[in-house]
């Protein structure tokens, strides 16, 4: 896994990368799903099918570490003058260490021409939220 500096690069997601994307969201958002008590959650049931189909249409980010393993993941999908930001996922060993907001830094590039960015986090979800208000959201 990555240092302690978190330092990654961050690239164009391929089809290649679905089966360690999917394995990602499914360890990523394990404590969401226990802080909301529902397993149900579409990172946890998505499928490496389902996954490939919004490749087609979404801007689909990962963050790897210096052994070249996946450690985060992004997408943007853009509406009108609007990227509305899904599935940002840190893997659990990494997190803390600013590839979260690498990521968001990086999705918000690749938008660059859009006048608005939108996401989704739950309100228990405290670290979630500090991070996103850190990066300006509201």
């Amino acid at each position: 896994m990555t240092g302690e500096d978190g330092h990654v690069a961050i690239e164009r997601a391929c089809d290649a990368d679905v089966p360690a994307i999917v394995a990602l969201q499914k360890a990523a958002f394990v404590t969401e799903a226990e802080l909301y008590g529902d397993w149900s959650i579409p990172p946890l049931t998505q499928t490496e099918e389902s996954l490939r189909a919004e490749l087609g249409r979404a801007v689909c980010l990962k963050a790897v570490d210096a052994d070249g393993a996946l450690v985060g993941t992004v997408r943007g999908r853009r509406e009108g003058g609007t990227c509305h930001v899904a599935r940002l996922a840190v893997h659990p060993d990494c997190r803390r260490r600013g590839i979260g907001a690498a990521l968001m830094r990086a999705i918000e590039q690749a938008f660059a021409g859009v006048g608005r960015f939108e996401l989704f986090t739950g309100e228990r979800s405290e670290g979630n939220i500090r991070m996103y208000r850190a990066l300006g959201y509201e």
